[in-house]
């Protein structure tokens, strides 16, 4: 029988594709979409020829595993709602928008024996998992820092509204690297310093965002986490890491697998590697189905969140040290 997957809300950008990928995994099927927008919800459910729930709980009865796509401060809500109805839950990001969302998510979850997933695709990008394996054959000796971005175009709607987002350019983007830096180093962030501003749109909140990671073995991380890519840029953005070693340096882009196509409005480029997206729900479909751990736990998302957290406090502290 295959998974069956509920989607709570239309609101992110990634939801989309989050459909796409479970429709196209053989061992699950989407059953339907609740949104507390009706409107959004049951035009982006007709477009995609899936029921639209009128009823949240209704449709986490029909459901076995929750694919929350919810504004960042509605995710602990959500994920609570799917843990009392027994789904599996898989969030997107940040997980935790704000800082006592971090206690409620983890007193939804307790003692349930369901997989709670966060949603990070990079750590599935070959180009990772490559850089990974570089690092474990010590081809640059040992690591001792690393500057990353993951720049982006800004996506508006409630992306720029803080009372849904939590922020602007630095809640989006510092955690998918925040997540990466976990698993490359081996080892937790104790500490951030940040500055933020508003260069770009100058608007109130943040489209520009550097963030400096400190890890207690004194190795750290740079991450320009800014909005800084025109609409017409090639991709929505990037994630790369250039990361330095004792022998050599390792330089990794996660979004070069593609073609780039020139025409009148633009260069854009088309991927044509691995789709990190699919790779992310298959791994949370198997680990629904067959008991397999997934890429990124629940747990994984809070730390990133904690990151980006603690860059806010960081920035209101006029940039001083911010424990993590």
């Amino acid at each position: 029988m295959p998974l069956r997957i509920g989607i709570l809300s239309a609101a992110h950008v990634h939801a989309p594709s989050f459909v796409a990928c479970s429709q196209a995994n053989p061992e699950s099927e989407v059953v339907g979409l609740w949104d507390d927008d009706a409107a959004r919800g049951k035009a982006f459910a007709e477009q995609r020829g899936i029921p639209f729930f009128a009823d949240q709980a209704a449709l986490l009865k029909e459901t076995d595993a929750a694919v929350i796509c919810s504004e960042n401060l509605k995710h602990a809500n959500h994920i609570s709602a799917a843990a009392d109805a027994g789904c599996h839950v898989l969030c997107e990001k940040p997980i935790a928008g704000e800082e006592s969302a971090i206690d409620d998510i983890r007193s939804a979850i307790a003692g349930k024996d369901k997989v709670f997933a966060t949603a990070f695709p990079c750590p599935h990008s070959p180009n990772f998992t490559h850089l990974m394996g570089k690092l474990a054959n010590q081809e640059i000796g040992t690591v001792l820092s690393v500057c990353a971005t993951n720049q982006g175009t800004c996506p508006f709607g409630w992306f720029v509204d803080p009372s849904l987002s939590g922020g602007g350019a630095m809640i989006d983007h510092v955690v998918h690297v925040a997540d990466l830096l976990r698993r490359l180093l081996g080892e937790d962030p104790v500490a951030v310093q940040a500055q933020i501003g508003h260069n770009h749109y100058g608007q109130s909140w943040e489209d520009t965002a550097m963030v400096t990671i400190e890890f207690a073995s004194g190795r750290f991380a740079t991450l320009d986490s800014s909005w800084n890519k025109p609409k017409g840029y090639r991709t929505w953005g990037n994630v790369a890491l250039n990361v330095v070693g004792t022998k050599g340096v390792i330089e990794a882009d996660l979004f070069v697998q593609g073609v780039g196509v020139s025409q009148e409005n633009g260069l854009r480029l088309y991927g044509s590697g691995s789709n990190a997206d699919q790779l992310m729900v298959d791994d949370f479909v198997r680990a629904c189905l067959h008991g397999t751990p997934p890429m990124a736990t629940v747990e994984d998302g809070i730390w990133a969140s904690r990151v980006a957290l603690a860059a806010y406090r960081s920035v209101a502290a006029k940039g001083a040290l911010a424990a993590v």
